[in-house]
């Protein structure tokens, strides 16, 4: 269960490169993509291994790229760890539930997510201007509720969930787009090694596919961050949702028996 075929290594590091380049390309939603790559494309089919696995490697990629955020100053670390520390606890609450749910049945609901997830992206506009100010004053008590949904989500399936963190960090900590973008990834990280760390207790995680799609993702970020500002994001955002969209309608057709 846990050996893989060196087909099945390169395949995981060209699945690595591929979720960086997303991230890098267009900013946000690249994560998504790692569970299916990893089941469908690698042939890895252990879901529960699966979702630690991608746990891990998202964690740890988003605490690589809080570095140079951080230079920038882009970063709000006291924000970020307030929301880190409540949804922390969302993300063992969710994690525990997503271990006991049949492995079938949680890709199908994961599948699901994608989809909101794309409408998501489809029909948000991808603002460039650094110099936004912020929305309003924080509302701790709304910041500490969307904490916990958030952090449940993550840990439930498994995903970084920096989609959702940044408007929650705009909309409940009045930080700008900038900002938060670079703090999302204080709880990105949190969650995604949180999450690991709890799947790792009932030994649901390979290692060596971590590895393998934290190195590819470095040099697929690289070369997407290279290109992303000589085309449109906006156009390519509504592509990459919409290669979510089919990709989450496969997933459906594949694990609909989990509830028949």
């Amino acid at each position: 269960m846990y050996d893989i075929t060196f087909l099945q290594g390169i395949l995981s590091v060209i699945s690595g490169i591929l979720v960086g380049f997303s991230l890098g390309l267009i900013g946000g939603g690249g994560s998504i993509l790692a569970i299916p790559l990893l089941i469908y494309l690698v042939g890895y089919d252990h879901p529960h291994i699966v979702i630690g696995t991608t746990a891990l490697a998202v964690g740890i990629n988003a605490y690589l790229n809080l570095i140079p955020h951080a230079k920038k100053n882009n970063v709000n670390f006291r924000i970020g760890v307030l929301f880190s520390i409540i949804g922390v606890i969302g993300v063992m609450i969710g994690a525990q539930l997503g271990l006991i749910t049949p492995g079938k049945k949680l890709l199908f609901l994961f599948a699901i997510v994608m989809i909101i997830i794309a409408v998501y992206m489809y029909r948000r506009k991808c603002s460039t201007n650094t110099n936004e100010k912020p929305i309003r004053k924080p509302n701790y008590y709304l910041l500490i509720l969307y904490a916990f949904l958030v952090g449940f989500a993550s840990g439930y399936f498994g995903i970084g969930g920096g989609f959702m963190i940044v408007p929650s960090l705009m909309y409940g900590a009045g930080l700008n787009i900038l900002n938060a973008i670079g703090t999302s990834l204080v709880s990105v990280g949190t969650f995604g090694i949180t999450t690991a760390i709890r799947y790792s207790f009932n030994g649901k995680i390979n290692l060596i596919i971590t590895v393998l799609y934290i190195l590819g993702g470095i040099a697929g970020g690289w070369v997407g961050a290279h290109f992303a500002h000589k085309v449109s994001r906006t156009r390519l955002t509504k592509i990459f949702a919409v290669i979510i969209i089919i990709v989450a309608i496969y997933m459906i057709y594949e694990n609909i028996t989990a509830f028949f």
